[in-house]
């Protein structure tokens, strides 16, 4: 037997075993996952503007509970695979006007084996609409949760922003605009931590201020979110330097607008991830053409996951990250009209799903 014929069998038998070894290695995976479930309102008359989804503008229980359905045959389904078949174990929501919708939504029949627990709080936002966190009690054990409020002011905006109009664009009346205190009121930054079959998490659900008088105006607004969600991140490193945090959220921005790539500093590549670093999937997926919604006719991923470091070091004796995705079926998409192939959204006149797909991630462990 000649040396090359030798050297060719010696490695054939080497990737042999490790095959043999990989395929002995049993893994555990969670799905988490969130979704903008766009204006789940009930039909009782709060104090917030919520005039639209109310009896006599024609949002009735039948429609209400039309609306839960739908959601929760998504959530059922996020996620799932040939592999995978079990409903996001974690899932971030927003836009949800109490918690009597989220109570409302675990209720339903295709979600309540999963048995879903609720964290939320109510925002200072004028609409009435709220982030929440939903977990499957069996596998996830909240140890504290808080909300922490964005404080913004409409001086937050220099002298050349509060002149500039971007082309075509028509201004709104944004309700959240206190002209006595100049305040612009949003949705608080929810951060939950627990043990996720027995190890310490963090999760930070946001949503993050709208582009209401244009992207560019509003882009201060969204800065001071990303400044303050990596203020709570570092406060979770300064306790912990290998805090395991996962961030989500409806961003109102892509994975490369500065309020991502310069307020919480999340980079592209796993290897670019250094301690006190976050790693964020979707941008890559962003640039590869997928999206989670369409803004101004365009596609693009303000819907993002983003995880710390100690996620993709690669060790898999703890949960380590494994792979993101946007969940996006059929039956969630508009078949025909204008609006082909976006998210069949809802509105007061027909349920449907929301104006976002869910975006997910799975969280993979080593089995011993």
């Amino acid at each position: 037997m000649n040396f090359k014929k030798s050297i060719f069998l010696f490695l054939v038998l080497i990737v042999g075993i490790a095959h043999s070894q990989a395929q002995g290695k049993k893994y555990k995976v969670h799905t988490v996952a969130f979704y903008n479930v766009e204006n789940l309102f009930d039909t009782i008359n709060q104090a917030n503007y919520d005039e639209e989804y109310l009896p006599q503008n024609g949002w009735t229980s039948k429609k209400y509970f039309k609306k839960i359905n739908n959601l929760a045959r998504v959530i059922a389904e996020i996620g799932t695979n040939d592999q995978q078949k079990e409903s996001p174990t974690i899932l971030g929501v927003s836009e949800v006007e109490n918690k009597g919708v989220l109570e409302d939504l675990v209720r339903n029949s295709q979600i309540a084996g999963k048995e879903y627990g609720i964290v939320h709080f109510e925002s200072p936002d004028k609409r009435g609409i709220d982030v929440g966190f939903l977990y499957q009690k069996k596998h996830f054990k909240p140890t504290s949760y808080i909300n922490v409020p964005l404080y913004i002011y409409q001086d937050q905006l220099d002298t050349s922003k509060k002149e500039e109009k971007e082309e075509g664009e028509v201004e709104k009346v944004n309700v959240n605009f206190d002209a006595t205190s100049k305040r612009v009121y949003t949705r608080d930054q929810l951060l939950v931590t627990g043990l996720l079959d027995g190890e310490e998490v963090h999760f930070i659900v946001n949503h993050w201020p709208s582009r209401s008088g244009g992207e560019k105006r509003s882009s201060p607004y969204r800065e001071a979110a990303g400044r303050l969600n990596r203020k709570i991140m570092d406060s979770l490193f300064k306790i912990n330097p290998n805090s395991k945090i996962i961030t989500m959220g409806d961003l109102n921005d892509g994975a490369y607008n500065k309020s991502v790539k310069e307020g919480i500093g999340a980079k592209l590549k796993k290897e670019q991830v250094k301690k006190g670093g976050i790693y964020n999937p979707f941008e890559q997926m962003a640039k590869d053409g997928h999206a989670s919604l369409f803004y101004r006719d365009s596609g693009d991923i303000f819907d993002q996951i983003m995880v710390s470091e100690p996620y993709v070091n690669g060790n898999f004796s703890g949960w380590q990250y494994w792979k993101a995705g946007i969940y996006n079926k059929q039956f969630m998409i508009q078949t025909s009209g204008q609006y082909k192939g976006y998210p069949l959204r809802n509105s007061s006149s027909e349920p449907g799903f929301s104006d976002h797909f869910p975006v997910y991630i799975y969280l993979i462990k080593e089995v011993k």
